[in-house]
């Protein structure tokens, strides 16, 4: 750090120190600056209590206990020279006592702050002023979990920023600042600044924290999902089986959210499908040439009345112009994430899928004989 000399145009190196050299305790210096100067901490903070020791069955002394803007609790523990080892455990043990601490709770440590440091005060207007609220009636203090933690020291172990980093990647809100004193002459400077996370890397971190944690929701979603789908699929197959639905013989459960068999033509199949919704049974028409796909579809399609009644139901015939498949389609409304119903859906489609396959197989194999090229499955 550096002084401008401006009547010199030049710069004056100050002198970096350790508080150990200049007599300088934590207690007594550190924390008291903090306490009346929260904001160099990179935010309006209200320090609410100093040495707080009022967690039951316990002697502890948390350093500094402040509310931040959102209403939350953070637990601020001061070092000089050397973090030491233990001040990672130690703010997690302070935050996991705070995390039970009431709004009335609160409010009593702010009155005992205020009474015993400033010379008195009302507590819940002074958090109000703070908070920019006219009243704490509809305010939560203290919510949830995520009571914050911040480091001050001017060195900090490898152990503890290995820490830190570990909670921020598990969304705690832990923070490390810097703090280093000066000297110029008679003069005593102090630099603080936050380490961890640095205030170029803040947003980003924080982005890629909700970022992550997006993805984690999801994918725990999607897992759920796949359990879900390959245990109804078990319970389908059987069913189909049981039918006397041979071709499902040789089908697998799947964690997809549909299945198929094939219809003797290669480029058409019979699937099952079922979303939270709705089940479905279908003629797919999905081989590689689009215009062929059409064609086997219009050549059924031309007969819909005929089809339709011999499926004893008005049928969905979807051309689909703008992809390369065609489908038949019968449709039903089901919620196919309730477990409940699924002995009903599966009924369902096995009954569907039987009758589907009764009207249509005999024509897709008439469809095979005319036209060449088709490939034949099983």
């Amino acid at each position: 750090m550096f002084q401008v000399n401006r009547s010199e145009n030049r710069l004056r190196k100050l002198e970096e120190k350790r508080f150990a050299d200049l007599n300088l305790r934590e207690r007594d210096h550190l924390q008291e600056w903090l306490a009346n100067q929260p904001d160099a901490l990179g935010e309006d903070l209200l320090i609410i209590q100093k040495e707080f020791d009022g967690f039951a069955d316990t002697r502890e002394r948390l350093d500094l206990l402040a509310i931040d803007g959102d209403g939350q609790l953070v637990v601020i523990e001061n070092k000089l020279d050397d973090s030491g080892r233990d001040v990672a455990w130690q703010a997690l043990k302070y935050a996991a006592y705070a995390s039970s601490l009431t709004k009335s709770q609160i409010i009593d440590i702010y009155q005992q702050y205020l009474d015993r440091h400033e010379g008195g005060g009302n507590a819940v207007q002074r958090i109000c002023e703070f908070l920019d609220v006219e009243a704490l009636d509809e305010v939560v203090l203290n919510a949830g979990h995520d009571q914050r933690l911040m480091f001050i020291a001017a060195n900090f172990r490898k152990e503890v920023t290995s820490t830190v980093l570990w909670l921020r990647e598990h969304r705690i809100d832990a923070r490390c600042f810097k703090v280093i004193p000066y000297v110029f002459g008679s003069e005593l400077f102090v630099d603080i600044q936050p380490v961890i996370p640095t205030p170029e890397a803040a947003d980003f971190m924080i982005g890629m924290a909700e970022k992550e944690s997006e993805e984690k929701s999801a994918k725990g979603v999607q897992q759920r999902r796949h359990k879900l789908r390959l245990r109804y699929w078990e319970l389908v197959l059987r069913e189909l089986r049981a039918a006397g639905l041979s071709r499902y013989e040789t089908v697998s459960p799947s964690r997809e959210n549909w299945i198929s068999c094939g219809s003797g033509v290669g480029s058409i199949i019979f699937g099952l499908a079922f979303t939270q919704s709705e089940a479905r049974v279908e003629v797919i028409f999905q081989g590689p040439d689009k215009a062929r796909n059409k064609l086997l579809f219009d050549e059924l399609c031309a007969r819909q009345v005929e089809f339709d009644s011999a499926f004893g139901a008005p049928l969905q015939w979807l051309r689909m112009d703008d992809s390369k498949m065609s489908k038949i389609v019968q449709v039903a409304p089901f919620d196919g994430f309730n477990e409940e119903v699924w002995p009903e859906m599966a009924a369902w489609m096995t009954s569907e899928m039987s009758k589907l396959q009764s009207t249509f197989m005999k024509p897709i194999s008439q469809l095979r004989g005319r036209n060449s090229g088709s490939e034949e499955v099983s």
